[in-house]
């Protein structure tokens, strides 16, 4: 009962904050030392005695430390909790920092589940595949599920010729000039007009761009459409862009008097 009496109203032991906040009675201890959230005062016989006012800092440290941050890096971010604009700010500040981290962890479990389904569909241990996987889901690159249909010389190739922005620039414009092709077709453009000659000349620029002079390459840049196991949506697309654009470039190296596709047998 003294013990009871030595505690002044409306303040708690460190035993009852570390009850009440689910931390231990030496975590408040530390929080003490490191000058983070010292006692609002001490009883006669020497107890760190708290206020509901110290409740509601001890909240604001462990979000800032929930969220990875170190305890110097919270001592800089702790804000006075005097007026009701402070602690709306306080507030505020953690709400938003807590979305942010529940936006990364929702894009960090979207890529795990990625990976984890590409894993199953190939059937096999390829590491390097894997690591082109991540970096693509990494850049946001809506097109990384296409890695696992190519073989090594293909990736290879890929590796060597394109980084992570020059590789989904390119996957940008092999899709807008796909779109292009449908749209062309669609509007009965023929072949061998002036627009549809553009767009053949625009397609092999990006075709010599994917290649880099090896020719040997084109195939492959022209299966991209036909991989068993893709999207029937993606392959249909493909299908359709493709016979445009075997039309119009038909006409083109017709026109410049070459077949590149004998030259890449």
């Amino acid at each position: 009962m003294d013990k009871h009496k030595a505690i002044p109203q409306g303040y708690m032991t460190v035993g009852e904050v570390a009850k009440k906040m689910d931390v231990t009675v030496r975590t408040l201890q530390h929080y003490d030392r490191e000058g983070l959230l010292s006692p609002s005062a001490i009883s006669e016989g020497g107890r760190r005695l708290y206020t509901d006012k110290d409740i509601v800092k001890l909240h604001q440290i462990l979000s800032l430390k929930h969220l990875g941050f170190s305890l110097d890096d919270i001592k800089n971010r702790l804000i006075p909790l005097d007026t009701p604009n402070e602690i709306a700010a306080v507030l505020e500040q953690q709400a938003t920092a807590v979305q942010r981290k529940i936006d990364s962890l929702s894009e960090s479990l979207r890529e795990l589940e990625a990976l984890r389904a590409e894993v199953l569909q190939m059937q096999s241990v390829d590491f390097k595949k894997y690591a082109d996987i991540i970096v693509n889901l990494q850049m946001k690159n809506d097109y990384y599920w296409l890695i696992k249909h190519f073989d090594d010389q293909t990736l290879d190739h890929i590796r060597s010729h394109f980084d992570k922005d020059s590789g989904k620039a390119f996957m940008d414009t092999f899709v807008q000039l796909q779109d292009e092709a449908i749209r062309l077709q669609n509007a009965g453009i023929p072949a061998d007009s002036d627009e549809a000659q553009r767009f053949a000349k625009a397609y092999w620029n990006m075709i010599t761009e994917f290649t880099g002079g090896d020719m040997s390459m084109l195939s492959k840049l022209m299966e991209l459409g036909q991989f068993e196991g893709t999207d029937p949506q993606w392959q249909e697309k493909q299908s359709l862009a493709n016979v445009y654009v075997g039309q119009v470039l038909e006409v083109y190296f017709s026109r410049m008097g070459v077949d590149p596709f004998e030259e890449g047998e």
